[in-house]
């Protein structure tokens, strides 16, 4: 709930004094539908698993990680790169979903372009260069995307996963999770982003 929280995406969060978690939104959220891989046509998709946004100094962003109160460009920035990964078993997911607490709160598109950090020797970072933001939530109660893309095709794979709950776990930010269903995850608790 705090990653929720520090995201600013649930209204009626009181963050400041003793923190408040409205009971009717916690109650709306465990009964969201999750998200069905099945449709996206491929047998693993990668999940970029986010925490709430954090200031950095970097020549090509200004934060990294996922804020409602971040603009589009800042979003797009912050999410598309440098993450330890396979970027060849990224892109060929075709999409990206973004979770925070184990919700989809974005959603990447464009992963055909990649480059890496210069890491030598070790696993290296990378950043998907055409990456586009196909959507987004400013707020998870009301899962509408607040992005306009132009693509339909972004446009539909957004509105089919924004606002589900996407269970992944890794030790990384990058999980990778195969879209045919198990019936082994299907009734686990989504909340394993390393709370």
């Amino acid at each position: 709930m705090r990653k929720l929280m520090a995201t600013g995406v649930v209204p009626g969060v009181r963050d400041t004094g003793r923190q408040v978690f409205p009971l009717a939104v916690l109650q709306q959220l465990q009964t969201r539908p999750a998200a069905d891989l099945t449709v996206l046509g491929a047998p693993e998709v990668a999940v970029l698993r986010s925490d709430a946004p954090a200031k950095v100094e970097e020549p090509d962003r200004e934060w990294i990680g996922f804020g409602a109160g971040l603009d589009e460009a800042q979003l797009l920035a912050s999410l598309s790169g440098w993450w330890r990964c396979d970027p060849a078993r990224v892109a060929a997911g075709g999409v990206l979903p973004v979770t925070v607490a184990g919700f989809v709160v974005a959603v990447l598109t464009g992963l055909t372009e990649w480059e890496a950090d210069g890491t030598v020797g070790t696993a290296g970072r990378y950043r998907f260069t055409r990456a586009r933001l196909a959507g987004y939530l400013s707020d998870l109660t009301a899962p509408v995307n607040a992005a306009d893309p132009a693509d339909p095709q972004d446009a539909r794979l957004a509105g089919l996963l924004l606002g589900t709950r996407l269970a992944s776990v890794s030790g990384g930010p990058i999980a990778y999770v195969t879209t045919s269903p198990t019936t082994d995850t299907a009734d686990q608790p989504t909340a394993t982003e390393g709370e």
